[in-house]
């Protein structure tokens, strides 16, 4: 018997229904989980905050698009303006608007969760299993020849040219169309999202979905949650509705997001409780460069990242401790037409040379590995929540040494001028001036940097004073309250993040599925 999907037109008065599993959120967690569960036989009910839209809604067009997969346009940021937020809101989560990255976490980062956090049952002999099945199901394999644009080619070229170690980035994609718009959802179903793949097996094996539903409210009976209360949103106004939904179920799964669910905890007043709650919090501060190209590059067209340079994936220190090089990944970027006129800086005529060059505009990104003593928290004040992170003197350092990477790599693949998006719209004509990033602001404001991969807030761990969940999944001191995303990591990732998300769902469900 199929399931189905609720939108907020569909319910016209408050309702209370029973369910085995409740989970929080449709993204890489929350779905899998789903997906697993309902291959069990377990019967789910999910609750998205966000619009239900299926791939024939999709216009391909980015402003359109923003309103509609991501969570506030993607213009929420820290509490101090200095990083873009950047996550989903709609069901299928991020993964309707991420690249399609899908990277196997690797063994190192599990080790160091194992031996440091003492993490157990997520170690690479419990997870190649999920990671085989995943493959099939969501088609990963490595980016071929055809899908590689011309940044892509370029940053292959100059990566070749300086001796760094590169490769193929595994991508999650069936039939592409080249298109360029995975950051806007594939209107083709070609990137094999949360949406085209684990929310129609859900459906299929009988799970209701509950879009435009915002979780609110716990009922809890000392260590037991026995209901959940829910606000349908008024999607056309984005205002509260008058109906809610009750959910009565064994267990309950928060799969709200690295950004979501601790705040939804901190809403439930659990702090007290858990003292790390919100804590811990890395968010992968992703600086980027411009590189105006003496050809057409055009690099909103074919996939974004099939190409990538790992060699300084892993920070090295010298024997002292101190910071020498790397604790990044190193990717072409993909930027469209409108986006890419609000990150390049300056004004008037300045600006208007860099947009008349739009064809050849081409350049890079990376993905910050957070320090683990330098991460951030969530906090609410009230009804708001308010994101703080700050780089520390290592996260200061390794942005600077990516941003002197970026300007590298641009100029060995044959880049005129490299533009970094700062407050002073620094330009560079040649690698010889690299030394002008060592005085470029760090303060919130001055440099353009996104936060496209959220972890901690509800970190992992054996001990209920510095975690927030145990190996199971289960938050401490309930008996049936679970994680499922990625605020459960200790640290961040050192790739992108939605494999691992995945894969820990695989654990989640058979910890849920052991315990109903």
């Amino acid at each position: 018997m199929s399931g189905k999907i609720y939108e907020w037109k569909d319910i016209t008065e408050s309702r209370k229904i029973k369910t085995r599993v409740c989970i929080i959120g449709t993204g890489c967690g929350g779905a899998t989980l789903a997906s697993e569960l309902t291959k069990l036989g377990v019967d789910v009910v999910m609750l998205e905050q966000g619009g239900y839209y299926p791939t024939y809604t999709f216009d391909n067009h980015e402003l359109n698009m923003a309103g509609k997969v991501s969570a506030e346009r993607n213009l929420q940021t820290t509490a101090d303006g200095a990083i873009n937020l950047v996550y989903g809101n709609n069901v299928g989560g991020a993964s309707v608007h991420y690249w399609a990255d899908s990277y196997r976490t690797p063994a190192d980062r599990l080790e160091m969760w194992q031996s440091e956090y003492g993490i157990e049952h997520h170690t690479e002999k419990d997870l190649i299993p999920a990671w085989d099945e995943l493959d099939k199901r969501l088609n990963v394999h490595p980016a071929t020849d055809e899908y590689l644009n011309p940044m892509n080619r370029l940053v292959e070229k100059g990566a070749k040219k300086l001796g760094w170690s590169g490769h193929r980035v595994p991508q999650a994609r069936k039939h592409c169309q080249k298109s360029g718009h995975c950051m806007q959802g594939c209107a083709f179903a070609a990137k094999q999202s949360q949406l085209v793949t684990h929310i129609d097996d859900v459906v299929k094996r009988g799970g209701t979905i509950y879009s435009d539903a915002r979780a609110e409210r716990l009922k809890m009976d000392g260590g037991k949650v026995r209901s959940l209360l829910a606000r349908v949103i008024d999607r056309p106004s984005g205002k509260d509705g008058p109906h809610t939904i009750e959910i009565e179920a064994d267990a309950f799964v928060v799969a709200a997001g690295g950004f979501g669910s601790s705040t939804f905890l901190l809403k439930n007043d659990l702090k007290k409780k858990l003292p790390v709650l919100g804590e811990f919090l890395g968010m992968n501060p992703s600086p980027f460069v411009h590189a105006l190209y003496a050809h057409d590059v055009i690099q909103w067209r074919n996939i974004p990242a099939g190409f990538g340079v790992d060699h300084f994936r892993k920070p090295v220190y010298d024997v002292k401790g101190n910071y020498v090089e790397g604790g990044y990944l190193l990717m072409p970027n993909q930027l469209h037409p409108g986006t890419l006129a609000a990150m390049i800086p300056g004004m008037g005529k300045e600006h208007q040379q860099w947009m008349s060059a739009l064809p050849r505009i081409g350049g890079t990104i990376g993905w910050i590995d957070d320090v683990p003593t330098e991460l951030g928290r969530i906090e609410m004040d009230g009804d708001v929540r308010k994101v703080h992170y700050s780089f520390g003197r290592v996260g200061a350092m390794m942005i600077r040494d990516l941003l002197k990477k970026q300007v590298l790599i641009n100029f060995a693949a044959g880049a005129e001028k490299v533009l970094i998006p700062d407050n002073r719209a620094t330009l560079l004509t040649s690698p010889d001036q690299i030394g002008v990033i060592d005085g470029i602001s760090l303060r919130p404001g001055t440099l353009l940097m996104a936060a496209p991969h959220p972890s901690g807030g509800c970190r992992m761990g054996a001990d209920a004073k510095t975690s927030v969940v145990n190996s199971e999944h289960r938050v401490h001191g309930f008996d049936n309250l679970y994680v499922a995303d990625s605020s459960v990591f200790p640290t961040g990732v050192s790739v992108d993040p939605s494999y691992t998300i995945m894969a820990f769902s695989y654990v989640a469900a058979r910890s849920i599925s052991g315990a109903l």
